[in-house]
């Protein structure tokens, strides 16, 4: 394993973490809190440093595990969770991924965190994100001021902004680049490099510090190379929901990727490795819902690198989709910036 720091911080984080949707959601299969505490242990063991949370996941749940998990372990390990839903209300079982209300008043802020800091069972967060924030929280001074009080009071080592596609993430990402956020947790893969790399390119274009957390590095599995035509998830799998061209397509595209994998490099890995490129990513967080998969991306940083010669490729292999005709993203997040907002990315 190798690690990165995130600028103006002493928060360093593994180059491969962990997300927690996967054991405390029941979007990717049930896993029993036994079952995650071993895979947590197991991951730590591994080198993996870097546990991803949020307070609405499993309504505490995947805070909870993580309390369970590193209890006499709190020094070794970096929580990063998020706040901004108020989900208290709703306490109750929660199906599929459906919106509930946000609250980011100060009020409210402070006793998610509060709330968070108990099941967490720690005095402090190492990093606390905006969840599926919008350009108002983005653009929001109050709140930064007082996240950076939080900072100040020692509640929070650093915050950040996770953007959620289905709410809009393209401008809102931007905005934080340009406004110096600490970092950016988004959506980013080689078969879906929109819009993360025009956040990026903002980030370069406006010289800030502005990190980057990935998530859904293998597209929802399908880099991991291990789809097939006949490849049928269960119905409590959110996967199952997806339109058929998705996994046909989907594999066309991996096989003229294939080139990447070679001795002592999955596929899987290299897409890891495909991030791991950009300085500007600190941790990539994987889904990682069995062992052998735990395993393999925990690897992944201490695999070869991957060659100019390959980025170039894979570059160029974007500009048709992977041969598979015109680029549909799947991703309906605002396109356009939110009206009377002026968002210059070009100096």
């Amino acid at each position: 394993m190798k690690y990165r720091t995130l600028p103006n911080s002493d928060v360093t984080v593994s180059e491969v973490g962990f997300g927690l949707w996967t054991t405390s959601t029941g979007w990717w299969g049930e896993t029993s809190d036994d079952d995650a505490v071993a895979m947590l242990h197991e991951a730590l063991d591994l080198g993996i440093t870097t546990f991803d949370a949020a307070d609405t996941y499993g309504n505490g749940r995947s805070e909870e595990q993580l309390a369970k998990a590193f209890a006499g372990k709190r020094d070794k390990v970096v929580y990063a969770t998020k706040f901004g839903y108020d989900w208290y209300p709703h306490a109750g079982e929660r199906k599929g991924q459906n919106e509930i209300e946000q609250d980011f008043s100060p009020d409210f802020v402070r006793f998610a965190l509060e709330q968070s800091l108990k099941r967490l069972k720690t005095d402090y967060i190492d990093v606390w994100q905006m969840h599926n924030a919008r350009m108002e929280q983005v653009q929001d001074g109050t709140l930064i001021e007082l996240l950076d009080a939080l900072r100040a009071e020692g509640k929070i080592r650093t915050w950040g902004i996770a953007l959620g596609p289905a709410i809009g993430w393209l401008w809102e990402g931007i905005e934080a680049a340009r406004r110096n956020a600490p970092m950016v947790q988004m959506i980013w893969n080689m078969l879906e490099p929109f819009p993360g790399n025009e956040m990026v390119d903002a980030a370069n274009t406006f010289g800030t510090d502005t990190t980057y957390f990935i998530r859904v590095p293998h597209s929802s599995g399908m880099l991991e190379g291990k789809y097939t035509a006949e490849t049928v998830f269960p119905p409590t799998d959110h996967r199952s929901h997806r339109p058929r061209s998705w996994l046909v397509n989907g594999i066309k595209k991996v096989e003229t990727l294939r080139f990447l994998e070679e001795p002592g490099r999955t596929l899987g890995q290299a897409a890891i490795q495909w991030l791991l490129a950009e300085p500007r990513v600190m941790t990539v967080l994987p889904n990682i819902y069995d062992r052998a998969q735990l395993r393999e991306f925990a690897a992944a940083p201490d695999t070869p690198r991957l060659t100019r010669d390959e980025l170039d490729r894979i570059a160029e292999l974007t500009k048709t989709n992977f041969g598979v005709g015109p680029e549909q993203n799947r991703y309906k997040g605002t396109m356009e910036p939110p009206s009377g907002t002026v968002l210059q990315v070009h100096a």
